[in-house]
């Protein structure tokens, strides 16, 4: 067990005691008071029968008073006095909501110290299971592409085939090392973001370029998996980020709607891109599995992965998309009505200042080119 495993038990384990601790002192103190206001009304109640029996035996009332201060003789009836009995009712009750709000406050105290540990060893057990979830579910999916690579690389042994019938098995090997490269490149990714050891220089940059750029990249992959890709992004938008977070938000945010579309048996995806004020928002809408509203946040939340996805993932894709949209001073969000019905991924990134676009924005343009 982890050292600070222990520690957090440890501590668990001592706040509860502590707890008790508190919760015997208040029993115990109330139980003092008690008898503490029993023995003091057992006393006076001794000092009233003792003037009676002085009253009896033919003393004054005022000797009586001088020799108990405390009594009062009314009638021929000593009785104590009422000053007396309001002063012990007043103490009786001053120490009970003493020790009620001291109480109070340690058990309080002490029972958010346990909500506290309590929530650290939830979250840790949930890591850890993600964690394991994560590493079984990268193992399967480096083994399968290394299986097919290792039978592309016998059958190529083995046979000697021609050029022609190579080509197939050729391809499929790049595409294997492709996606291996792929899981590993978000794995570094998301280790960067995760120690804060990315470095962005943002600057104005031209939404609809960045975005035909990494369609072009996917158009064959969407062909193959009978993926339509649309694209309506309006003239002259240009958005504030980083060159590289750019592209690997875009190019993210796009395999995520392809895995979807394709385990949905192939459909279409549509980018739109307008401005909103001094925003500048692009929506891609696609018609795959989709997921249900309350797992919208969970998207984006680490080693997440979509519901009923029969892809390759290594569920890091959208958890990047939303560092970097946060890095960038940018918003991101998913929406959907629900499984089988589509999703829509919208981002949002500041607008440069009007005046020093146009000339940037064109530099850009001429690097991208």
């Amino acid at each position: 067990m982890k050292a600070t495993r222990v520690f957090q038990l440890t501590a668990l384990a001592l706040v509860v005691v502590s707890a008790v601790q508190v919760g015997w002192w208040i029993l115990d103190q109330h139980a003092y008071t008690v008898e503490k206001v029993s023995a003091a009304r057992t006393a006076y109640a001794e000092q009233v029968a003792a003037a009676q029996a002085l009253l009896a035996s033919g003393a004054s009332p005022e000797r009586v008073q001088q020799l108990l201060p405390g009594i009062v003789v009314s009638g021929g009836h000593a009785a104590l006095a009422p000053q007396l009995t309001q002063a012990l009712t007043t103490e009786e009750h001053r120490r009970y909501r003493q020790y009620a709000w001291e109480g109070s406050f340690f058990l309080l105290a002490l029972a958010a110290c346990i909500a506290v540990i309590a929530r650290a060893l939830r979250e840790e057990a949930h890591v850890r299971e993600q964690q394991d979830s994560f590493l079984a579910l990268v193992s399967h999916q480096f083994k399968t592409p290394l299986a097919s690579l290792q039978l592309s690389l016998e059958t190529l042994a083995l046979r000697a085939p021609s050029a022609e019938a190579a080509r197939p098995l050729i391809d499929r090997m790049l595409a294997d090392l492709t996606r291996m490269e792929q899981m590993v490149t978000q794995i570094l990714e998301s280790a960067r973001l995760e120690r804060g050891r990315v470095d962005l220089k943002p600057e104005p940059l031209p939404l609809g370029a960045a975005v035909a750029r990494v369609v072009g990249q996917l158009e064959e992959r969407a062909r193959a998996e009978q993926v339509t890709i649309s694209s309506d992004i309006a003239a002259g938008l240009t958005v504030v980020s980083d060159p590289l977070a750019l592209d690997v938000v875009v190019r993210n945010v796009l395999e995520n709607a392809l895995t979807a579309v394709r385990s949905a048996g192939g459909g279409q995806i549509a980018l739109s891109g307008r401005a909103s004020g001094r925003e500048v928002e692009l929506l891609v809408r696609d018609s795959g599995v989709g997921f249900a509203p309350s797992e919208s946040a969970r998207l984006f939340q680490k080693f997440s992965r979509l519901r009923g996805s029969s892809s390759y993932g290594t569920g890091l894709g959208l958890y990047i998309v939303q560092r970097l949209m946060d890095m960038a001073d940018g918003r991101v969000s998913a929406e959907s009505d629900g499984a089988g019905k589509g999703a829509s991924v919208r981002l949002t990134w500041p607008a440069p200042a009007s005046g020093a676009a146009p000339a940037q924005a064109s530099a850009a343009q001429e690097r991208g080119s």
